[in-house]
């Protein structure tokens, strides 16, 4: 009987020792999110830190878990060695399970159209403990485009991936070595050197030299230029000047000139003031003077017709006189008309 009763408490102990494991195995690592989005992205770089059972996460939300770990060489090839040498080959896969009710339909309709929206998958450190973690994100398309997709069939829905910060780092801390070990440092220390040399070359006798010798020249004439205006005797001549014009304005002459000058800009004012009508005057004389010209014009024409008119009498007198002058002093009287005939 108590051989019975140790066997019943041994088989009740392996029990829960594997419903445990059973629940340890489903919480950390495997277990199965209800309505789960099965998807697998591929990485070149190392996943060191990432465990099964390790985050998934947008942004900070967690939104399933890893569910497998491998190589793309182990899960795909099936056999087939010759393709080992691809680079998709060389790759290691992770799958993970994204809980639909975290993600909702409408943040993620289907996987096809959110990676042709830019989400991608990448790795990520867990503050300072060294764990690493899926990352979810919406990226620039442009900036990193889609991969093509890998030589085989994906058992899950496929995400593209992107390097994590630290590997773009190392990426960008490798190419600067790789440019470092380019450069011939003999080469540039002997530069260096030859360019030191130089320029002590330079300061000690060359035109730097020559020239802050000049410069120093100049600051001591400046210098003695200064201490012989004796600067102190002419600001006091300076503040002299100034009260003798401060007086000469505040004195009495200056405010009786100020005064005839007030007095003389009133009378202008008031001469400029009757200027007005006297202008109006003059212009009211004008007219009176244009209107007697054009009468005495219209008076002078027939005189003056006249005068023409006598004046070519005259022209033609003397030029008769000229050409015949006994004819025109002796000639005959004009003959009598027929009425004094009759008579």
């Amino acid at each position: 009987m108590a051989e019975r009763g140790a066997s019943l408490r041994v088989g009740l102990l392996i029990l829960v020792g594997i419903a445990l494991t059973v629940g340890f195995v489903w919480f950390f690592g495997g277990q199965t999110i209800s309505h789960a989005i099965v998807c697998e992205s591929y990485f070149s770089e190392s996943v060191e830190g990432l465990e099964v059972g390790g985050a998934v996460k947008y942004r900070g939300v967690t939104l399933g878990r890893v569910s497998e770990i491998g190589l793309t060489v182990a899960k795909y090839s099936a056999g087939r060695p010759s393709k080992v040498d691809l680079p998709s080959y060389q790759e290691v896969f992770v799958r993970y399970d994204l809980d639909r009710a975290k993600t909702g339909q409408r943040w993620l309709p289907d996987i096809a159209t959110a990676v042709h929206l830019g989400l991608r998958a990448r790795l990520a450190t867990q503050g300072i403990t060294g764990l690493s973690y899926i990352e979810l994100d919406f990226v620039d398309p442009a900036r990193y485009p889609a991969p093509p997709p890998p030589p085989w069939q994906s058992q899950a829905e496929y995400i593209p991936s992107i390097p994590s910060t630290l590997a773009q780092v190392q990426d960008a801390a490798q190419q600067l070595l790789t440019k470092f070990n380019t450069v011939d440092l003999a080469a540039l220390t002997t530069s260096l050197t030859q360019l030191a040399r130089d320029l002590r070359e330079e300061l000690s006798s060359g035109d730097v030299h020559k020239t802050v010798e000049k410069t120093q020249e100049l600051l001591r004439t400046l210098q003695d230029a200064v201490q012989a205006a004796d600067l102190p005797g002419l600001s006091g001549e300076w503040r002299r000047t100034a009260l003798a014009v401060r007086d000469t304005v505040q004195g009495e002459d200056a405010k009786r000139l100020l005064a005839g000058a007030a007095q003389s800009a009133e009378r202008l004012a008031r001469a400029a003031a009757q200027l007005p009508p006297l202008i109006a005057a003059l212009q009211a004389t004008a007219q009176h003077v244009d209107s007697g010209t054009a009468d005495v014009q219209r008076a002078l024409v027939p005189l003056l017709r006249d005068l023409q008119a006598t004046v070519q009498n005259l022209r033609d007198i003397t030029e008769a006189l000229r050409q015949a002058p006994a004819q025109v002093m002796l000639a005959a009287p004009p003959p009598r008309s027929l009425e004094e005939q009759g008579r």
